[in-house]
């Protein structure tokens, strides 16, 4: 696993430690004229400062395609190895320790960024002590990419894995429904959360429709609560 990986690499690690540096503003690359590079949407936290900055980054090298295909590996590297967060926020790595980190998340990608906005991108991060957040920024960095293609993510969360077949009788309902805007195509991000107990939970937009087990317990509760 990627986890095993850094970690090993990490405790190679024989630099002399580097003293935390603030955050800086590094240039990932150069302004091509008449190139569009705003965000097409609007993200909040700290993980949606990098995410918008990282995008317009490749906006303005070109590499929206490499870097899209490396950050959505990375965004599933973390779904799959969980341990990987834990090393990047440990307190007892440096800026130095993370440094050398990031050429084995660059290599767990298996893209290759011509524009080198990725490894710039990667080592602003280390240089500035933020890999902790790189599994969000991961994530947003998706929702900017699902902006720029007219994409409307549709969120279906179950308590087991869907049956394709019902996820596509869901998509073909909800594609047709006045959530989903002329011209935009849906894109269906499946999720499984055993606490929901049963029944489904979709999210379309900032609209969410409930129909989980455990959201009908809860007012069946309420409602003998407020009865008794």
């Amino acid at each position: 696993m990627l986890a095993s990986r850094v970690a090993a690499r990490s405790a190679r690690v024989a630099a002399p430690r580097l003293a935390q540096t603030p955050l800086c503003v590094r240039g990932f690359a150069d302004a091509k004229a008449g190139t569009d590079t705003k965000p097409p949407i609007a993200l909040f936290g700290l993980d949606g400062t990098y995410a918008s900055a990282l995008y317009t980054a490749a906006a303005k090298s070109s590499a929206l395609d490499p870097v899209s295909k490396a950050m959505d590996s990375l965004a599933a590297t973390f779904k799959r190895d969980p341990k990987l967060h834990s090393i990047l926020t440990a307190p007892t790595l440096s800026v130095s320790d993370k440094k050398q980190i990031v050429a084995e998340l660059h290599k767990s990608t298996g893209v290759t960024d011509k524009s080198k906005t990725l490894d710039n991108f990667l080592d602003t991060l280390a240089e500035n002590n933020r890999l902790n957040v790189l599994d969000g920024v991961a994530e947003k960095f998706g929702l900017l990419m699902s902006a720029s293609r007219g994409e409307v993510e549709l969120t279906i969360t179950s308590a087991a894995p869907l049956d394709q077949k019902v996820v596509k009788q869901l998509e073909a309902a909800i594609s047709k429904s006045q959530y989903v805007g002329q011209g935009k195509k849906l894109k269906v991000v499946p999720k499984v959360n055993p606490e929901i107990k049963g029944g489904l939970v979709v999210e379309i937009g900032d609209r969410t429709i409930d129909l989980s087990v455990s959201s009908k317990i809860a007012k069946m509760n309420k409602l003998l609560q407020d009865t008794l």
